[in-house]
């Protein structure tokens, strides 16, 4: 196992900020060949990106991958549904949790793990206007602090 590495290829940041993530999986993505060269390269957006569960799989849409420079008729469409790879128990747990409703499936962050393309899935629930308002308060307010207590410190 020493041998395995990982590598962060792109990572949703925007998603932390739009949901509340309660849970987060580990999941395969199944890739064309010219797609895994792009991944490789860190041609790859994640923004704008969920995961829908049709007929008992979970599919990804909205992943932008763009196309291999050198790939020529064996491209395929940047945005095309991609489906997961997951364990069958976890499957089922996706599958009862976001069939409820207000529960969402948005990829986190893709990652090389050893040659493997994964994906972290988050499931959460999406945030209110006024949860996001406060974050951003919160934030500015501890920002201000900080500056605050190193004014002091000199």
């Amino acid at each position: 196992m020493s041998n395995k590495y990982y590598k962060v290829i792109a990572e949703n940041r925007k998603a932390r900020f739009d949901y509340t993530i309660l849970e987060t999986y580990k999941a395969g993505i199944v890739l064309k060949g010219t797609e895994v060269k792009s991944v490789r390269q860190g041609k790859v957006n994640l923004r704008d990106s969920f995961g829908r569960v049709e007929k008992g799989e979970v599919w990804f849409h909205g992943i932008h991958i763009t196309p291999y420079e050198r790939g020529n008729i064996h491209n395929v469409d940047a945005r095309r549904p991609r489906k997961a790879l997951l364990k069958q128990s976890e499957l089922k747990k996706i599958i009862g949790k976001a069939v409820q409703k207000g529960f969402v499936l948005v990829p986190l962050k893709m990652f090389l793990d050893g040659n493997y393309v994964k994906i972290d899935l988050g499931l959460g629930k999406s945030k209110k206007l006024f949860e996001k308002k406060e974050k951003l308060k919160a934030k500015d307010v501890e920002r201000e602090i900080e500056g605050a207590w190193k004014e002091n410190q000199r």
